[in-house]
């Protein structure tokens, strides 16, 4: 992404839109910092959460920049979720909507990152906010089956797994599970999932999950990766259908859940909902949340 392309972001962003000026000085201080830094800097983040970081690391760098980076998706966790929820992270990264659920909001959780450097730097945040007893972090990645699968591992936000006959540099193997097996009949109310066009084979793998009532809501990406694979995302949408999810955006300023028809056509994920009424509610009774000196 071009400088210009990164600034544009950070300046529309709906958090920085009263304080631009303020949000591009926040921008070069990082870029001064974290270059005359020798390690990760400790970034202090939403209700006392806090995350190690590096230059370079845009799964985390965002949210330094405006917040909350996916501003929608992490909100809508932020106004949803409940100390008494379970969490599941699927391509957790190094950690951005764990950390916001373990340790913003308290819940318990799962977290799931195939690329072993990626996955100790989860484990270091995890750690940083203290919640090994309420999080588990997992150094596998999930598909439709146990097994291993060949993956990138030097591409930092956008690693995946490997197509036929897909070259690429650095190319490691991965063991894999279902997301039924590794939760072991855990009820989880709301799941992330960010597998860069994998999403089919996790879903394959999560019947029971999907199954669970207590699930009410999934956030997912769909942006077209799926076809490297030859994967029709518009199949997902039905089969979260059959599942009575229903696709949504949300608005955090507003607190506005939009219906969808399909999946979200524009930047971010969808956010598939089952049982309207009941996430409705938690939206309303949510208490507001400081991003950057905006209520939220």
């Amino acid at each position: 992404m071009s400088l210009f392309s990164v600034l544009k972001f950070i300046t529309n962003h709906p958090v920085n839109r009263g304080q631009k000026l303020a949000s591009i000085a926040r921008f070069a201080k990082w870029q001064i910092s974290s270059r005359l830094a020798p390690g990760a800097i400790l970034y202090d983040w939403i209700n006392d959460s806090k995350f190690l970081v590096r230059n370079g690391e845009t799964g985390l760098t965002g949210n330094i920049y405006t917040g909350l980076h996916e501003f929608p998706d992490m909100a809508y966790v932020l106004h949803v979720l409940r100390p008494e929820d379970t969490f599941v992270d699927v391509g957790a990264n190094v950690g951005s909507y764990t950390i916001l659920a373990g340790s913003g909001i308290g819940a318990t959780g799962y977290a799931f990152e195939p690329v072993p450097g990626t996955y100790r730097r989860l484990v270091d945040n995890i750690r940083l906010n203290r919640m090994e007893g309420r999080v588990q972090a997992f150094n596998v990645g999930l598909a439709q089956s146990e097994g291993v699968i060949r993956f990138t591992s030097d591409l930092d936000t956008v690693n995946h797994a490997l197509a036929d006959n897909e070259a690429a540099a650095n190319v490691i193997e991965v063991k894999v599970t279902t997301l039924d097996q590794a939760l072991h009949g855990a009820n989880p109310g709301m799941m992330k999932i960010d597998v860069e066009g994998y999403e089919t084979p996790v879903l394959q793998g999560a019947n029971v999950t999907l199954s669970n009532p207590q699930l009410h809501s999934i956030i997912m990406e769909l942006n077209g990766s799926g076809s490297r694979y030859g994967f029709d995302e518009s199949k997902i949408v039905q089969r979260l259908l059959e599942h009575d999810f229903r696709s949504y955006s949300y608005d955090p300023l507003s607190r506005r859940l939009t219906s969808l028809n399909g999946k979200n056509q524009g930047e971010g994920n969808t956010i598939f909902i089952r049982n309207e009424t009941f996430v409705r509610e938690r939206i309303e009774t949510a208490p507001k949340f400081n991003v950057l000196g905006v209520s939220v």
